[in-house]
């Protein structure tokens, strides 16, 4: 099953394990890692998750520039193939992934959890929106869009007043025997001019755009991110192990 809707339970509810789960494991891949090899890996722990024969996981990684296609991306929203376009089968439409961009895929036993994929995907979002005000940016959610979104009071409002808005970390899952995958990206220093080989998320609007905490003016390395992901997934889902 896929989560392709735009949940607003509320961003601040815990979604830790049950008593006696052990840890999550923590790993950050140490170079680019291919897409495919990516998803080969999602695809095998996901599986062994479900099966109980393996610890739930998040894994950190930079993939080469790439286009990824979720279930409900219409091929009129890929504008430039510049890149290899990659059918992901995870919720949501077009995005980008590259250098400069951390991906966060988590890998989660739900049935220790909450069996319930709108919950899920709105502890994600305040993960995100946690780790983003560590790092000096206010994150928000939209109730007809989803992922984060912030405030751009510095550009263009739209036709119909509307303010202006740029994304700055997506959300796309994959539910499959109460397993998760995929997961999230954050913006960090990828080069922006990527994004428009495609119509990001499906989001056309000419005052809703895309950005990076570069882009921001609060540039921060990727361990500084990684950091604050760490410390922020504890809080919300609880401890964590490095491997």
């Amino acid at each position: 099953m896929t989560a392709q809707f735009a949940p607003r339970l509320s961003l601040r509810a815990p979604f830790k394990a049950s008593p006696g789960s052990p840890p999550v494991e923590w790993l950050v891949a140490t170079g680019p890692v291919a897409y495919p090899d990516a998803l080969a890996e999602m695809e095998h722990r996901s599986a062994a998750i479900a099966e109980g024969s393996a610890a739930e996981r998040v894994w950190l990684v930079e993939h080469p520039a790439i286009y990824t296609a979720g279930a409900s991306a219409k091929d009129g929203d890929l504008l430039d193939p510049r890149f290899p376009v990659y059918r992901a089968g995870r919720g949501g439409q077009f995005t980008y992934h590259g250098p400069g961009q951390r991906l966060a895929y988590v890998m989660l036993d739900l049935k220790r959890r909450r069996q319930d994929l709108r919950a899920y995907v709105a502890a994600l979002e305040g993960w995100l929106i946690d780790a983003l005000a560590t790092l000096g940016v206010t994150g928000e959610t939209r109730e007809s869009r989803v992922g984060v979104w912030v405030a751009r009071p510095d550009k263009t409002a739209g036709v119909d007043g509307s303010p202006a808005e740029d994304k700055i970390a997506a959300i796309g899952v994959r539910v499959r025997r109460w397993a998760t995958f995929h997961g999230v990206s954050l913006n960090v220093a990828p080069d922006l001019s990527h994004f428009s080989g495609i119509v990001p998320c499906g989001v056309a609007d000419s005052h809703y755009g895309v950005t990076s905490l570069a882009d921001l003016g609060r540039p921060a390395s990727m361990a500084k991110v990684d950091a604050a992901l760490a410390a922020a997934f504890v809080a919300r889902f609880g401890p964590t192990i490095a491997i």
